[in-house]
């Protein structure tokens, strides 16, 4: 175990067990009492508010395993004080997650522990079936009922055989993902012709899916985005009589309370400006993306008429005014160009980094925008991706750093990491009689060898899985 107890979070290396206070120690004596029904203590001859401190320590990695010790054990493991301590120690750790479609329909996620380097597989999530609304009267009714038991039959026969997962779908497409507070969230979609409202929000410290309170409007392919610990939704499209509409309204769920609140719509101000209403009535206004960034959401648009996108900036949402303003010209005319209708942004450091994706003729490249001169600089070429797939990058940003997540020409995820750093000292040694000569030299070594920038810290086979999306939460 001590060779594991290494692998903790930097910060924690030099923290001692004396030093929570005194009143969360009390608070922490009183609470340890319903560890365990049987009165045990979590280790023999320590108290258990000690005890807790010792398994606060322990990374998540083992603690699936750590939870078959004893009941006390995994009270405690699934028990919201332990990673309140761990925050205040500083041992919690960012892991990331992978969320995966197969065989058309099936969703399935993904964990990994950078520090291991080891994937989990999550749970698989609650079956989304909606009647379809093409269903009329009671002979639809009674069919419908009839075959949802004879699912529940089968169902509970492929259990018993251990075969169930295999068939679990989440038969659902265009749900949005989002994270805050410690725990992942699935939003909406489409449930075959029906919109959803509904959210799904997966806990790691207890390992299951729970449903939350739903939106308020049903949306499918709405983007997300975090800011000061709320999550926000915006756009996407909803079912209407008259076929898919886009959605300019935005809501934001607070996690303390579980409950939604409105926000004003967007305004989509360049749709407005289109010279006829030949145009106006053709081309649709989205949100194609969303990204926190120094305290607001920055959210870049596009007009469509499937398959055509065209990109007209975007707009930004300042909690402060609660209201929207236009995005600044060199962001949005700088954001670069769509990607399955999606763009790739995050932000690592207090940075906002873009990614523009391979083409035909041109490699992937990252782009990070300087909001002083409102212009984005690439300041990595040539990413070291080889892949044919039409969605096949994602990027996150966690210890720090940047990572791209895609796949490789044999199939595996690959999860990449940026490390400037390591570039830095290698360009510096190379010339000891200036720094300044060897700082001009990075900036030109980056450009001609970004493989001493990305390094592979993570694969995983994968077969024909496709990359939905990602978050990082940290706990």
């Amino acid at each position: 175990m001590g060779a594991r107890l290494s692998l903790n979070n930097h910060k924690s290396s030099t923290i001692e067990l004396s030093e929570v206070s005194q009143s969360d120690t009390c608070k922490r004596q009183r609470a340890s009492s319903s560890f365990s029904n049987e009165n045990l203590r979590l280790f023999p001859y320590l108290p258990d508010e000690i005890s807790l401190q010792i398994l606060a320590r322990l990374p998540r990695i083992w603690h699936l395993n750590a939870k078959l010790v004893s009941r006390s054990w995994k009270v405690a493991l699934t028990s919201g004080e332990l990673y309140k301590l761990r925050k205040e120690l500083g041992t919690t750790e960012e892991w990331l997650y992978i969320l995966t479609k197969v065989d058309g329909d099936k969703l399935l996620w993904y964990a990994l522990d950078p520090a291991s380097r080891m994937w989990q597989r999550l749970p698989p999530m609650p079956k989304v079936v909606v009647e379809d609304e093409t269903r009329r009267g009671l002979s639809g009714l009674r069919l419908w009922n009839m075959v949802a038991s004879n699912i529940k039959i089968v169902d509970s026969v492929r259990e018993w055989l251990g075969k169930r997962d295999a068939f679990d779908k989440i038969r659902c497409c265009g749900c949005s993902i989002g994270s805050v507070d410690g725990c992942l969230y699935v939003l909406g979609g489409f449930s075959r012709t029906v919109g959803l409202k509904s959210v799904w929000r997966y806990d790691p410290i207890v390992n299951c899916w729970s449903e939350v309170t739903p939106m308020s409007i049903a949306r499918a392919y709405c983007k997300t985005g975090v800011l000061n610990n709320k999550l926000y939704v915006v756009g996407g499209v909803t079912r209407g009589r008259g076929g898919l509409t886009p959605l300019q309204s935005a809501e934001v769920f607070d996690p303390c309370t579980g409950m939604w609140s409105e926000v004003p719509s967007m305004p989509f101000s360049k749709a407005q400006m289109l010279p006829t209403a030949f145009l106006a009535e053709l081309l649709k206004p989205i949100a194609t993306g969303m990204t926190s960034y120094r305290g607001k959401l920055y959210v870049p648009q596009s007009l469509y008429c499937w398959p055509f996108f065209v990109d007209v900036g975007g707009e930004v949402y300042d909690p402060e005014t609660n209201s929207w303003v236009e995005m600044p010209i060199g962001m949005g005319e700088g954001w670069p160009a769509k990607q399955a209708g999606s763009k790739l942004s995050v932000t690592v450091d207090g940075g906002l980094y873009s990614l523009d994706p391979s083409s035909s003729l041109d490699s992937p490249t990252i782009k990070m925008y300087d909001h002083q001169d409102d212009s984005w600089e690439i300041i990595e070429g040539d990413l070291p991706i080889f892949t044919d797939s039409e969605s096949p990058y994602l990027l996150a940003g966690f210890h720090g750093k940047l990572h791209v997540i895609t796949k490789a020409t044999n199939h595996n995820i690959v999860v990449m990491q940026a490390d400037r750093q390591n570039q830095l000292v290698y360009a510096s040694s190379t010339s000891s009689s200036s720094l300044g000569k060897s700082l001009q030299e990075f900036s030109q070594v980056v450009a001609r060898s970004p493989e001493h920038i990305w390094k592979v810290i993570a694969s995983k086979s994968a077969g024909s899985t496709e990359l939905v999306s990602c978050q990082v939460v940290d706990i």
